[in-house]
């Protein structure tokens, strides 16, 4: 007896497995794409929240406590719609997605990081500055070297939101995983539990992936502190 059987429906997403398979893969391009994106730009923010320069500290503090607090919706909406509005049009919505990802993903990344930063004794970075190094060379060769590895693990928790994240470019013309799931249940009514069930299989085989990556890396971080 096959295992499926035993799932009323299930024919559902097999029929439209290419369509369930792009969107999968439409989600990790979301998320690595995105990541890197937040990656950089949380890096530049967290870089500015501890700069000596009180203009970026204030520019940062601010672009943190605004972009963390709107609904990720808001963002996308705005994004979507207000964009290609002010003339910013990229053919498609997929870019426009990753911008709002990516751009509502980085302060958390830039919290992260400035937590690991902090994590670093001061003396560090007086030390670094007694023999004549700026600020750039300071963080860049003493600082963020030792903070790395405190700052990975609460980094890929924020992957792992990031990944939930990606669902809701479903509602904004991505045909992610979520979209996908979405057409199949719309098209079989009478699969809607079972579809919804791949849907959330295929968003546990990234997320449980990424958690047992956090926890390999935290093991390793524990050895070599």
């Amino acid at each position: 007896m096959n295992p499926f059987d035993l799932l009323p429906g299930f024919d559902a997403v097999t029929d439209n497995w290419p369509r369930f398979w792009d969107g999968f893969v439409t989600t990790l391009q979301l998320l690595a794409i995105s990541g890197v994106g937040a990656l950089v730009i949380g890096f530049v923010v967290a870089a500015m929240r501890i700069s000596p320069v009180a203009s970026f500290r204030a520019f940062a503090t601010v672009y943190t406590e605004v972009i963390r607090n709107i609904p990720l919706t808001l963002v996308l909406f705005f994004c979507a719609f207000v964009l290609p509005y002010l003339g910013v049009d990229f053919g498609s919505y997929f870019p426009l997605a990753l911008i709002g990802l990516a751009v509502y993903t980085s302060p958390f990344v830039a919290e992260a990081v400035r937590s690991g930063i902090n994590g670093v004794p001061i003396g560090q970075a007086e030390a670094a500055r007694s023999i004549g190094l700026g600020f750039g060379q300071t963080l860049g060769f003493v600082v963020l070297p030792q903070a790395i590895r405190m700052v990975i693990p609460p980094l890929i928790n924020v992957f792992i939101a990031l990944t939930k994240n990606t669902s809701v470019a479903g509602a904004f013309f991505v045909g992610d995983l979520f979209a996908a799931g979405r057409y199949i249940a719309n098209d079989r009514g009478d699969a809607v539990v079972t579809t919804l069930l791949a849907v959330a299989a295929a968003y546990l085989l990234i997320t449980v992936t990424l958690g047992r990556l956090s926890a390999v890396v935290e093991k390793k971080v524990a050895v070599l502190r």
